[in-house]
């Protein structure tokens, strides 16, 4: 009987835990993988579960997976699996989200299979949300369980108060999908900023030797043989209301990026020939070294990649009244070999002719692509990715036109309000507008009009949107066309009259899908509305203000809120007594005296249980 009572114990804490709350792990990239050895626990000692010790994430402590708990001694818990079964300590997810990049390591992305780590911790800063699992455990004062046989994970910790917390981890999707941050208080903030801290700036001229390669978002350097100066590859970005060029902005190891800045001339006259920025020149004109173990030998031209242009460009040329040849965009393709540093430096220019007059300005952009190595004898890889499988909010939103991928863009306007040949890229997520003035050089209503939409919707135009970020071109289904209305080419009643339209609002519904636990964003729909207006045909129009505007919805139906734990104050429900009334009624007649029946039953079920224990 003892044996019994015992068992019926064990059951009734394990079914009804008193203040139990789930608990989640503090982010993403503190979190225990769910996937370790689901064995069956062994018979342990009281106070002690039988069942296996789940291991924790790449480069977290025990104590990471069961927040608000202090670390586990040594002694408390030692791993364990069962039979010869082996644990995998760093899982790989079945969707990796942020790989974003066929057949290149993206940065931070810790189930990136292209970057063949082991420890992903140990070369990335902090994983990305989404890339490492995160886990829910549920806990209760170990001194309530005698015997753990539960088929799934459990650990023990030492809470705050120093008692021990037996932890079961739960097998629920629905649960996974919050997340608990860790606080940060007063009396932690130390300890915190001393872990994660660092210094808060870094000297590229340090005396201590250099590494022997160059990590993500290391400064590239660059050697000047001609003068004998060790410098950084510079990225000019814009600064400022105006955007005006900064050149202190130094480019980093595998970080692609692109930027744009505006320089203005009190006078262009003298600065066309001497100004280094318009001169294409002095942006290949140096080397760069492979490795940052260069700059102790400076002399061994293995160790220096050169920067060869693409084709040939011409220096700045003063004819009369105009400056030729200016610089108007730098492209630099770097190519690299994991350790072994940058192997090929190939920089491609634009040039364009600027007006010598006062206020003159020009707008440059500068772009900076990294490749690996391999990929250069290869065939060719499919273009980035803004989503695995669902959109990001930040990423290009993805158009289509016939068989070829590209982002949709907005209108960009220069310095001066001016439409500028580059784009805004349309971002997932990001409601934006701009707006520029557009200088008409066709005439007649027809011709003005094509001009027009192709100013506002770009060029090549988008006939379809991707659903998902990682659409393929080749797969049909994976678009859906986009809606869209013109203006008609003359007004209604007015036979001298045009239509032109003014602005365009791009808009977009988008929602997520999947669980709750990783919710994947997806286009729904997506529509062109324009806005229009007329003009007679005596109107000789050479200017127009045009705006374009991109506005994303929400149209997500949220589930129903997932169940919580169970609780202690269960009641039986209203039907409890059914089949014993069933059994001691004779129809409807009787069921009158179903009450005292039942009254009748209780007392005898009392009696029995009273007999039983003595």
């Amino acid at each position: 009987m003892c044996a019994r009572q015992l068992v019926l114990l064990q059951v009734f804490f394990l079914m009804q835990p008193q203040g139990v709350q789930p608990q989640s792990s503090a982010s993403p990239s503190e979190t225990a993988p769910t996937s370790s050895v689901p064995g069956p626990g062994t018979p342990g000692t009281p106070g002690t579960p039988g069942g296996t010790l789940q291991p924790t994430s790449e480069g977290t402590t025990a104590s990471s997976a069961g927040p608000e708990l202090s670390t586990v001694d040594s002694t408390l818990v030692t791993p364990s699996a069962p039979g010869n079964k082996t644990v995998d300590l760093f899982p790989v997810l079945p969707v990796c989200v942020c790989d974003l990049t066929p057949g290149t390591c993206d940065l931070n992305c810790c189930c990136d299979r292209d970057c063949y780590l082991l420890h992903p911790r140990t070369v990335f800063a902090f994983c990305l949300p989404g890339s490492v699992r995160s886990s829910s455990w549920v806990c209760i004062d170990n001194s309530l369980i005698f015997r753990s046989n539960s088929p799934f994970p459990s650990r023990v910790f030492l809470d705050s108060n120093g008692i021990q917390q037996f932890c079961v981890h739960v097998n629920n999707t629905k649960l996974n999908y919050f997340q608990k941050l860790q606080k940060v208080n007063a009396t932690n903030f130390q300890d915190l900023a001393t872990e994660f801290g660092g210094e808060s700036f870094t000297s590229t001229t340090q005396t201590q030797s250099p590494l022997p390669f160059y990590k993500a978002g290391d400064p590239i350097l660059t050697y000047f043989p001609k003068w004998s100066v060790l410098s950084l590859l510079r990225q000019p970005a814009g600064v400022g209301a105006g955007g005006l060029c900064s050149e202190s902005n130094p480019a980093g190891f595998l970080e692609s990026k692109s930027t744009t800045c505006t320089r203005f001339f009190k006078n262009l006259a003298s600065s066309c020939t001497l100004d280094p920025a318009l001169d294409a020149a002095s942006y290949y004109n140096f080397t760069v070294l492979k490795v940052p173990r260069g700059m102790m030998d400076l002399q061994n031209l293995k160790l220096q990649v050169p920067v060869t242009p693409a084709s040939q460009t011409d220096p700045p040329l003063l004819a009369g009244n105009t400056c030729q040849n200016v610089v108007s965009q730098v492209i630099y393709e770097i190519e690299t070999n994991g350790t072994f540093g940058i192997q090929t430096v190939t920089v491609s220019f634009g040039q364009t002719n600027l007006t010598v007059e006062p206020g003159t300005s020009l707008q440059q952009h500068f772009i900076i692509r990294f490749r690996s190595f391999e990929q250069s004898t290869a065939a060719s890889l499919p273009g980035p990715r803004s989503g695995n499988p669902g959109y990001i909010v930040g990423k290009p939103l993805l158009a289509l036109t016939g068989d070829m991928s590209h982002s949709m863009t907005l209108l960009q306007s220069q310095g001066n309000g001016i439409c500028s040949v580059k784009r805004h890229e349309v971002q997932f997520g990001v409601n934006a507008m701009s707006g520029c003035k557009l200088r008409l050089s066709k005439d007649g209503c027809r011709g003005q009009q094509q001009e027009i939409y192709q100013a506002l919707h770009g060029q090549p135009r988008p006939e379809h949107v991707a659903i998902f970020g990682d659409a393929d071109p080749a797969q049909r289904g994976g678009w859906t066309r986009i809606l869209s209305k013109s203006c008609s080419v003359s007004a209604m009643n007015c036979t001298s009259c045009c239509t032109i339209p003014v602005s365009l609002e791009i808009q977009v519904l988008w929602a997520y899908l999947g669980l709750q636990s990783n919710p994947q964003a997806h286009v729904s729909r997506a529509r062109f509305l324009y806005q229009c207006q007329t003009i007679r045909d005596s109107q000789q129009i050479t200017e127009v203000f045009l705006t374009t505007l991109v506005n994303f919805v929400d149209i997500t139906q949220k589930p129903e809120p997932p169940r919580g734990q169970p609780r202690v104050d269960w009641k039986l429900p209203f039907d409890f007594f059914f089949p014993f009334k069933v059994a001691f009624s004779r129809g409807v007649d009787s069921q009158k005296g179903s009450v005292s029946l039942s009254l009748i039953l209780c007392l005898l079920l009392l009696g029995v249980l009273n007999l039983e224990t003595k």
